[in-house]
């Protein structure tokens, strides 16, 4: 009787794990699944934060460049070379437009293949043909550079295609002419000699108006629209050419304006810019009532 009750107390106090099999099943059950668990969750909490796939629309830079502002008043004296860009500044605010993807017959930037038979017409030609122009490119490219910033750039985007162009030197300044000798004061005259000033004169110079420049253009027009619109590049309707445009004055300024920030045909969403809803319609009503 003694040997059936311990033997009844040994069953009872056996747990589940028998085996060498469960005891490793019970183990990775016990450790890697909450592991597993714990990764996933954290990965979903901040799943929320993760752009789109092969996107950077919300890396903290590219938000940055959406709510710069468009335009910015800069003070430059031009005759102090510290002011001067760079030849990849300037491609990057005016040349890129047309280069980097190689619109309008432009040589593509990198193609030295495109650049080959413009390198070996040498520097100077190149550099004459970006600042007077030259088939469907205006002069500077519509930009407002120095000479040479312009030769800065020409320079960048030859040599990044194979040409071996020295930067362009600044202009030495010269010597200042030394002061004219101070003229010896005459005397005064007498008060009676003094003609009297005509006052009519002097109230019709104050009387003459500024001129206020009511008609500036946008600066997102001068800064990215000027590129194509200016010389009616890549189908762009050319700025103030009434025939290219009366077909589209169709879509008034709401259509024009849906256009051109969703981007048409050759133009991309807001024209490659940055610039808002507000500001790329101020730019469409300029372009349109230039062809009124």
């Amino acid at each position: 009787m003694s040997d059936v009750s311990h033997s009844h107390d040994e069953e009872n106090h056996e747990g589940p794990i028998k085996t060498p099999k469960q005891l490793l099943v019970t183990i990775f059950f016990s450790f890697v699944v909450p592991v597993i668990a714990i990764v996933m969750l954290a990965s979903y909490v901040t799943d929320d934060k993760r752009p789109a796939a092969g996107s950077d629309g919300l890396t903290p830079e590219a938000i940055a460049r959406r709510i710069a502002p468009v335009g910015a008043v800069t003070v430059k004296d031009v005759a102090n070379p510290a002011s001067w860009k760079t030849g990849e500044q300037v491609f990057a605010a005016q040349c890129s437009a047309c280069h980097a993807a190689g619109l309008a017959g432009a040589p593509k930037f990198g193609d030295a293949a495109a650049w080959a038979p413009r390198i070996a017409q040498g520097y100077d030609v190149l550099l004459t043909s970006a600042l007077k122009g030259k088939n469907a490119m205006s002069p500077q490219g519509g930009g407002d550079f120095s000479d040479i910033e312009v030769g800065r750039a020409v320079v960048y985007m030859a040599n990044k295609a194979g040409a071996n162009f020295p930067e362009p030197a600044a202009p030495t300044a010269e010597a200042a002419p030394a002061p004219a000798a101070e003229p010896v004061a005459a005397a005064p005259a007498p008060v009676e000699a003094r003609p009297a000033e005509p006052a009519a004169v002097v109230v019709a110079a104050a009387a003459v108006p500024a001129v206020a420049a009511t008609n500036a253009p946008p600066a997102l027009f001068t800064q990215v629209c000027s590129a194509c619109h200016g010389a009616g590049i890549a189908g762009a309707p050319k700025f103030g050419d009434k025939a290219a445009w009366a077909p589209r004055l169709a879509q008034g300024i709401d259509g024009l304006t849906a256009s051109a920030i969703k981007g048409k045909n050759a133009m991309p969403p807001r024209g490659g810019s940055q610039g808002s809803d507000a500001d790329i319609k101020a730019v469409v009503t300029y372009m349109v009532n230039a062809v009124k």
